[in-house]
């Protein structure tokens, strides 16, 4: 399933999209990249939605 992470990171929100079982999973690999950054909603992906504000892929580079 695709998720897609809403988080907070020095004052500016933004969004990832992250391939995992469950959204918690998600999460935790969002966290992983991102420890500073303070995770505000896990969702499953919305085709619709996410077609119009496009998230970033979870990548193995650090931001």
């Amino acid at each position: 399933m695709h998720f897609t992470i809403g988080y907070k990171l020095h004052g500016k929100a933004d969004r990832i999209m992250v391939d995992a079982e469950d959204a918690l999973v998600a999460a935790l690999k969002a966290k992983a990249q991102r420890p500073e950054a303070i995770i505000m909603y896990v969702r499953p992906q919305n085709r619709r939605g996410d077609a119009r504000h496009p998230s970033h892929l979870l990548s193995d580079a650090t931001h």
